[in-house]
C-alpha cells in the first residue's frame, strides 16, 4: 500500500462514486477497480460495496480509509518540514477560503504574494465559511479566510471589516423599508443573523420578501434592475454602479460590520510558507 492507495481512498470515501473517483485522480475505472480489488487481497477483507447510494465502505474499508488520511497528512508534514530545513518560503500554500472573498478579494492578495515569494504554489478550496473552518480543524488546509463572527479555538487575527447597506435602484427611505419589496438571497448563518437582528432593533413587523434567490450576485442584478431593494455587505458593491446605498447602523448610530478573519493553528507558523502567508496578510490594511 503506498501514496496512490491512501489518495484513492481517501478520494474515493469523499465522492462515494467510481466514475467520479476515477475522473477526479485522471484514471481509468477499470484500473480504480483494479487497484481496490488489489487492496482487498492484499487485506483479505471486503473494503466496498454497492449500493442504492453508490459506494459504501465496510467497517474495515472505513478503518483503511482513517489510517489513508493519517498517512497521507504525516507525508505532508515530512516533505513540509524537509523543505524548511532548507530555510526558504516555498512548497505548497493549502488555503480554505469564504467564496465571496475568494471572488472579490483573493486573487489580488495571492498575486501579490507570490510577487514575493514566487517558488509558493497554491492549493485553494472555496465554501461556506462553516466549511472553511472544518477544514481547518481536520488539517486539509494550513489557513482559513472566514467571514462573520465564529467561534475557533486557536489563532485568529482581524482581516478587514466592511459596512453593511441598504441598496436600491432609487432612493429610498429606511421608515419606509417594511412596506418595500425585499430580495433575499442564500448566505451563511452569521450573515443572516447580523441582517435579521439588525431588523428587530429597527422595526416591529417584518420584512416584505418578494424574492428569494441563491446568490448575492443574483440579488445585486435584480436590486440594479428596480425589481426591489437588499441589504447587502460593501465586498459586493462598485463606486461606479448606479446605486443608492444607506449604511446600516443600530438605533444609536453604531454601524454594523461585516468581519473577515484569518484561522490557523499556532503550529502551522513552524511552517516557512504559512508563516510567510500570515505575516503577508497581518500586513494588508
Amino acid at each position: 500500500m503506498d501514496e496512490r492507495d491512501w489518495t484513492m481512498l481517501h478520494a474515493l470515501y469523499e465522492a462515494k462514486n467510481i466514475t467520479k473517483t476515477a475522473e477526479k485522480l485522471c484514471i481509468s475505472q477499470p484500473a480504480l477497480t483494479y487497484r481496490l480489488q488489489r487492496l482487498e487481497k492484499e487485506f483479505g477483507v471486503t473494503l466496498v460495496y454497492t449500493g442504492r447510494k453508490g459506494v459504501e465502505f465496510t467497517a474495515q474499508g472505513e478503518h483503511l480509509v482513517r489510517y489513508s488520511e493519517d498517512m497521507l497528512l504525516q507525508l505532508r508534514k515530512t516533505k513540509e518540514y524537509l523543505l524548511n530545513m532548507e530555510g526558504k518560503v516555498r512548497g505548497t500554500l493549502r488555503l480554505g477560503v469564504s467564496s465571496m472573498f475568494a471572488g472579490y478579494k483573493l486573487p489580488s492578495i495571492l498575486k501579490n504574494f507570490h510577487n514575493e515569494y514566487p517558488d509558493v504554489d497554491f492549493n485553494v478550496t472555496t465554501g461556506w465559511s462553516a466549511e472553511v473552518i472544518n477544514s481547518v480543524y481536520k488539517h486539509d488546509v494550513h489557513v482559513g479566510i472566514v467571514r462573520g463572527d465564529y467561534n475557533w479555538p486557536e489563532e485568529k487575527h482581524l482581516l478587514m471589516e466592511e459596512p453593511l447597506f441598504v441598496v436600491s435602484d432609487r432612493e429610498i427611505s429606511l421608515k419606509d423599508l417594511p412596506n418595500l419589496p425585499r430580495i433575499n438571497y442564500n448566505t451563511d448563518t452569521s450573515l443572516k443573523l447580523l441582517i435579521e437582528d439588525w431588523w428587530k432593533e429597527m422595526y416591529s413587523q417584518p420584512p416584505s420578501i418578494m424574492m428569494e434567490v441563491d446568490k448575492m450576485e443574483t440579488c445585486k442584478k435584480m436590486t440594479l434592475n428596480g425589481l426591489g431593494y437588499a441589504i447587502l455587505p460593501g465586498i459586493l458593491l462598485d463606486e461606479n454602479e448606479k446605486l443608492f446605498k444607506i449604511n446600516l447602523t443600530s438605533k444609536s448610530g453604531i454601524p454594523i460590520l461585516r468581519r473577515t478573519w484569518i484561522i490557523y493553528r499556532k503550529k502551522s507558523l513552524e511552517v516557512s510558507v504559512v508563516k510567510a502567508f500570515v505575516d503577508f496578510l497581518k500586513r494588508i490594511k
